[in-house]
């Protein structure tokens, strides 16, 4: 690996004609091309050249001259097109020169023209040299003064274009001054055009700015006017707001109230208590439910269990307002529950009471749980285990139920009285003792129309509906 750079010197010419670049690092340098067109026919038209290539093998060391090439370049041997196809052998420090017709490389055995033409006349000293003949002479003779009278029309045409052109100078200083006053003037053209198409934009957008300015004042002053209205009513205003804050405030104390109400009486419809000896193990009207564990059990008392407590839930849902992703459909102990959620499912309906598939009546359970799970997630609590399905119910209604304040009576109209403008479907609770209790009067003759929220006409002999409540526990009872 060496530092090299080559330079070349032609006869006659003291200084190189042409020095390379530097080539840093390199065992087999390529040197850039170049051009020698600059120096001129004398050095262009010579055919012997000295190339000597200096080289530097460490930084510390001084340029040496490591080869140095008397080149006749009709000596040149051609090699190919390119290298791609030369597969021989070259010796060491052997220079390629690459012309645009290929590359070319003077190897050691092969002698230089001059030395082969030295030659040639060396062994023909004594042979007479042939001559041209006479006509070739002749015609050679005649294109020579063809050549010259052509040179001698050409210079005699030259000097009368020159005459003409220094003849009528002014008037070619006008034609090209009227030229470029025609493109100055089609450029003024161009930028006038253009000023004017900006104007034309910068005119309408002034209409718009002035005509949604106007808007804008329009729209101000309307909403003056309408703030000074709304400002002539703000003291009654203020006084509606601090009496409906006030009706609010008393509308959920009472709400408040009658939920504990219902809920007291649903823990007393279905009370949930524990079992002695055993931690977080209930029972729901007396029949034991496990936490999710259904190994060895009752398959009937677990079915009125859980039948038992989807009803529970499901009047919880309907009484606090929160509904539940799986609609539960409680009918005692083949009560069932809907999964209209998830993706993908066989089925949708599953079972709350043990079947032969087993799998099938735990994930009813588990959607269940799921329901209580946010129920007790919409009043701010948190579930201590989703598997533990009557501790958590005892737990919300134990947080419903809590208060030292009077549980209020119920009122008239049932399940309107806790939400304003719905109407019960059971509302007629004739000849009833908790009606008389709580001073509820309904004519023994009439009934309440679920449609139209009045009473109709003498319905003798029809049977009077009941509450979700009290029909339930007249069939638990029967049960």
């Amino acid at each position: 690996m060496a530092d090299s750079w080559f330079s070349v010197h032609c006869e006659g010419v003291e200084n190189p004609v042409y020095v390379s670049e530097v080539i840093e690092n390199a065992t087999n340098p390529s040197f850039r091309s170049f051009d020698l067109h600059m120096c001129g026919s004398l050095i262009l038209r010579l055919d012997q050249l000295t190339l000597k290539l200096w080289a530097k093998p460490t930084a510390e060391a001084e340029y040496v001259l490591l080869v140095e090439l008397q080149l006749h370049l009709r000596s040149l041997q051609f090699l190919g097109k390119s290298l791609d196809s030369f597969h021989q052998p070259l010796p060491s420090n052997s220079v390629l020169f690459h012309f645009s017709d290929g590359v070319y490389a003077n190897l050691t055995d092969i002698p230089t023209a001059s030395t082969a033409s030295s030659v040639k006349y060396a062994a023909s000293d004594s042979a007479a040299l042939s001559t041209s003949s006479y006509d070739a002479l002749m015609r050679l003779a005649n294109l020579d003064e063809c050549i010259q009278d052509a040179l001698a029309t050409r210079e005699k045409l030259e000097s009368q274009i020159n005459s003409i052109l220094q003849k009528n100078q002014q008037a070619i200083i006008t034609t090209s001054q009227a030229s470029q006053a025609q493109d100055k003037l089609a450029l003024t053209r161009n930028a006038v055009g253009t000023e004017r198409r900006h104007l034309r934009l910068a005119a309408k957008r002034k209409e718009e700015l002035i005509a949604s300015i106007k808007a804008r004042k329009d729209a101000m002053a309307r909403g003056r006017s309408t703030q000074y209205k709304a400002r002539s009513h703000l003291p009654d205003a203020q006084l509606k707001l601090t009496s409906s804050a006030k009706l609010l405030d008393q509308n959920t104390e009472d709400a408040k109230g009658q939920i504990r109400r219902i809920s007291e009486d649903l823990l007393s419809i279905y009370p949930i208590e524990p079992i002695p000896d055993e931690p977080l193990t209930f029972t729901i009207a007396g029949l034991a439910l496990p936490n999710s564990n259904f190994e060895d059990i009752d398959r009937d008392t677990v079915a009125a269990a859980l039948g038992f407590t989807a009803h529970l839930v499901q009047l919880l849902s309907f009484y606090l307002s929160v509904p539940i992703p799986y609609p539960i459909k409680p009918c005692l102990s083949n009560s069932l529950i809907h999964d209209p959620v998830s993706a993908s499912l066989p089925q949708r309906t599953y079972p709350l009471y043990p079947v032969n598939v087993q799998y099938r009546f735990e994930y009813g359970v588990f959607l269940l749980n799921k329901n209580i799970e946010i129920i007790l997630n919409k009043q701010g609590l948190r579930a201590f285990d989703i598997r533990h399905t009557l501790p958590n119910l005892k737990y919300l209604l134990y947080v419903l139920t809590a208060g030292t304040s009077e549980i209020p009576a119920r009122k008239a109209g049932g399940i309107r009285g806790l939400f304003p403008g719905r109407l019960s479907p059971s509302v007629s609770r004739r000849g009833s003792n908790n009606s008389s209790v709580y001073g509820e009067s309904v004519h023994p003759s009439k009934v309440l129309d679920p449609g139209t929220g009045k009473l109709n006409g003498d319905v003798k002999g029809r049977k009077k509906p009941l509450s979700p409540i009290a029909g339930f526990a007249r069939m638990s009872q029967m049960a």
